[in-house]
């Protein structure tokens, strides 16, 4: 499916409104948000939580031969694992909606992460503090990527409580990235994590335009 591909029949982002449409319409806004975090942390229930079509998934079962590689210590239950992505699309107010691509979290499928990641707004790092080392590298990725991102933390009932900023410390987090607690089966507590994903986002990207394009000083 692709961005342009909304399983509507109405006009989506760059695709113009048709003879027909109105100003709003013309002035709709799409923008990609990726969804990562590590194995089992809750990426495929937020997508499918928030998502006001049906989702797109590419779930597999867990088989005897993966069990060998993936470490479920901590997601017992889980029978099923994505092997490409996750997608949904949620309309955050008029004229701007998102596009969620949630990336697989195993180290074999991390070679998607580059094409998944194109045009990425920014992204949300879904993190389980049973398992926090799990979204070490989804931080690291963006971070070195410099792609904007937040981490939410899924709490699970029988999850230890921490709050934010123990959190931020114990990842080392770059000062200012934001750390929120959620729940990715509620959506309202999803499209809250959203919300505050784009306006983080949005004042990094301006802050970058603006320094490209501040006059340089020149020799005194």
């Amino acid at each position: 499916m692709g961005l342009h591909d909304n399983g509507t029949d109405g006009p989506v982002a760059g695709t113009g409104a048709g003879a027909d449409g109105d100003d709003e319409e013309l002035a709709a806004l799409a923008l990609k948000i990726l969804v990562a975090g590590g194995f089992g942390v809750g990426k495929t229930t937020l997508v499918g939580s928030v998502s006001e079509i049906r989702p797109l998934r590419t779930e597999e079962a867990l088989s005897r031969a993966g069990e060998l590689v993936d470490d479920t210590e901590g997601v017992d239950q889980k029978t099923t694992t994505t092997v490409a992505m996750d997608f949904g699309r949620i309309t955050i107010r008029s004229g701007l909606s998102l596009y969620l691509f949630g990336t697989p979290g195993q180290d074999r499928f991390w070679f998607m992460w580059d094409e998944l990641s194109l045009g990425a707004l920014g992204a949300v790092v879904l993190a389980d503090t049973r398992r926090l080392e799990d979204c070490f590298p989804a931080v690291d990725y963006f971070e070195h990527r410099r792609i904007p991102f937040v981490v939410a933390v899924n709490c699970f009932t029988e999850a230890r409580h921490h709050g934010a900023h123990e959190v931020s410390r114990a990842l080392d987090l770059d000062q200012g990235t934001p750390v929120v607690l959620c729940d990715a089966r509620d959506r309202d507590s999803g499209k809250e994590v959203l919300i505050r994903l784009v306006e983080y986002a949005g004042r990094v990207h301006t802050a970058r335009l603006l320094e490209s394009v501040e006059p340089q000083a020149g020799p005194v």
